[in-house]
């Protein structure tokens, strides 16, 4: 490739220039001047040139107080927003935030076994100083104690329930060794009453009052009852809904077990007294839902329930593919809450049912047709969906001509590069090399923008760098 440079010649012009009379006078005023000016010079006048000083931006300041002083002195108060930092309330509570610009700051104080009213606060530097309104009130933490005992012996007292009431209600379990701790207790009276089927206890219940400190050895002794006990059982059917059902049992004796896998259950160990039977299990109904047991004397057989599974509202989805020609057998997906798929009858009617409610998507297919829009989001609300309809438009096939000036170098052949992004992930998509100047793409899908290069490549098999790049969008 040849430049050309354009050469140019400048041409200078020369001025004359005339000093009329008034120019003349002007001089003989200047050189009368002259020796002024030069004394003034000498009187120490410096010229110079002045830069602009360099203005600090303007800072404020937050502050406020944190009460009562208890509560305040030496709490940590944290800045955060258009500037973080720490600091420390003083002996009176008071803390200050300074050099601040302006902007949006959150205020938080925190401070070992109090807790601040409000939690945090925002504000907002405006040109001023902010020495109002960001203020709290710290409250001390209410400090907890714990009650604790232990069961004797083991036999008895290990898995035994020991029920707490009083200034607070609570139920625990004794471990293996009988021991039962009950924490996070305020100062005030409570009574401790222990349980467990087949004995009883000395004393029945004991009262404990917590007063600043914990409260240890509230003990009791567990003694086998020599009373005969009896037992509740009865069967869930169908097994479908009996097996794994949970069976509950209240009155003088709150217990809870599992159906076997024939839907059977039993408690026992119970003494006489009443009791009530009630059954769950996920996804079905009980008839009875409940039943009363009493116990006297004699175990309690045929306590039986009937479970039904329940059943949740199913809806439908619908829709129509016209015309016919593209509509008829045509394939179409549901995605979504739950997948299926279904053809089309002559009319291009499709119907999707059983389904719960949800969000759904519906995608037809249908070969050597496109489809408006290509595909639809539909949700079911406790309600059939209907007019979920496409438009099926036959598909055009399309190609690319593609024409390059020739190679001014001896070359063997082009290579034609194609990719759907403009400069980047081109793919051959010539088996060999093409001899000609042109080349025909028949592989192009409608409504994708396809981009091509080209290559010269010699008869060493070295390939050029690409040409330029043309797009070609597809209707």
């Amino acid at each position: 490739m040849r430049m050309q440079r354009d050469r140019h010649s400048l041409m200078g012009f020369a001025n004359r220039w005339s000093i009329d009379s008034r120019a003349r006078q002007a001089l003989l005023m200047a050189a009368a001047l002259l020796p002024v000016i030069l004394l003034w010079g000498c009187s120490g006048i410096v010229s110079g040139s002045n830069s602009p000083q360099n203005t600090q931006p303007q800072t404020f300041l937050i502050s406020g107080t944190i009460s009562p002083i208890a509560g305040g002195s030496g709490a940590t108060v944290t800045l955060s927003g258009a500037t973080s930092a720490t600091t420390t309330a003083d002996a009176s509570g008071i803390f200050t935030f300074t050099a601040l610009a302006n902007g949006t700051y959150t205020i938080t104080p925190s401070h070992t076994g109090y807790t601040f009213s409000p939690t945090s606060l925002s504000v907002t530097i405006n040109g001023a100083n902010v020495t109002t309104g960001a203020n709290f009130t710290a409250s001390a933490q209410t400090q907890t104690f714990s009650i604790s005992g232990t069961i004797s012996p083991t036999a008895g007292g290990s898995g035994a329930t020991v029920t707490l009431s009083g200034a607070a209600s609570n139920t625990t379990t004794a471990n293996g060794s009988g021991a039962y701790t009950f924490t996070g207790l305020t100062n005030g009276t409570y009574t401790l009453t222990p349980s467990h089927t087949g004995y009883t206890f000395s004393p029945a219940s004991q009262n404990a009052t917590v007063n600043g400190a914990n409260v240890t050895g509230i003990n009791f002794t567990a003694t086998a009852q020599t009373a005969p006990t009896f037992s509740i059982s009865g069967t869930i059917s169908p097994t479908a809904g009996g097996s794994g059902a949970t069976v509950v049992l209240s009155g003088l004796v709150t217990a809870s077990t599992t159906t076997d896998s024939s839907g059977n259950y039993t408690f026992s160990a119970l003494a006489n007294g009443n009791y009530a039977v009630t059954p769950s299990h996920t996804g079905y109904t009980f008839s009875p839902t409940s039943q009363s047991a009493p116990v006297n004397g004699a175990n309690v057989t045929g306590i039986n329930f009937t479970a039904t599974a329940q059943t949740a509202p199913t809806y439908s989805i619908t829709g129509t593919i016209t015309p016919t020609a593209g509509g008829s057998g045509a394939t179409v997906l549901l995605s979504g809450l739950t997948a299926a798929t279904t053809t089309t009858n002559s009319a291009g009617t499709y119907t999707f049912t059983g389904l719960a409610n949800g969000s759904y998507t519906i995608t037809p297919s249908n070969a050597g047709y496109n489809f408006t829009p290509p595909s639809q989001s539909v949700t079911v609300s406790s309600a059939n969906v209907t007019g979920i309809n496409f438009t099926a438009a036959v598909q055009q096939a399309h190609t690319v001509a593609l024409s390059w000036d020739a190679s001014t170098s001896t070359v063997s052949g082009y290579n034609v590069y194609r990719s759907t992004a403009s400069g980047t992930g081109y793919a051959k998509i010539n088996s060999s090399l093409v001899p000609a100047l042109a080349y025909t793409d028949t592989t192009v899908v409608s409504g994708t923008t396809y981009f091509y290069v080209t290559t010269a490549v010699d008869s060493s098999g070295n390939e050029s760098v690409n040409s330029n790049e043309v797009s070609a969008p597809i209707p």
